[in-house]
């Protein structure tokens, strides 16, 4: 594995200046990373070759009244040229460990069935489809 992974904390938002085209959907914002970094409840991972960003994974953990600890995982991109060596497995198993080591009881995430890497991604990373049929609604906020 010639990429590094590393947890970003508090203080490395300078991490995200240098990534890779096409690993997030839209640029860095510099105050959005500091106040994603600053929350002890926002995870990203990301994997890092020659100084560049070339794939993440970010998640929230979170409790609620009735349930115990979970984490969802949010989004995992790999830049185009550097998929299929392993990133996005790594930057995954990276996060449902932090998720881990802050207790949380399960982890789960959403994506499209025709997304055939992610669902590919999911599965060797140890995750089962979920029972049912699930339908996703968004929201504007403004």
């Amino acid at each position: 594995m010639a990429f590094e992974i590393r947890i970003l904390k508090a203080g490395e938002a300078h991490v995200l200046s240098r990534v890779e085209q096409d690993v997030f959907d839209n640029p860095i914002d510099p105050a959005l990373t500091r106040e994603f970094l600053a929350d002890p409840h926002h995870h990203i991972v990301v994997a890092v070759e020659y100084g560049t960003v070339i794939g993440f994974a970010s998640g929230v953990d979170y409790i609620h009244p009735d349930k115990p600890r979970e984490l969802f995982i949010n989004e995992v991109g790999v830049a185009p040229a550097h998929r299929r060596r392993g990133v996005g497995t790594a930057v995954v198993k990276a996060l449902l460990e932090i998720g881990r080591g802050r207790g949380c009881k399960q982890a789960w995430v959403l994506t499209s069935p025709d997304n055939e890497a992610a669902v590919a991604l999911y599965s060797t990373t140890g995750g089962k489809p979920m029972e049912g049929e699930i339908l996703g609604f968004e929201f504007d906020g403004e």
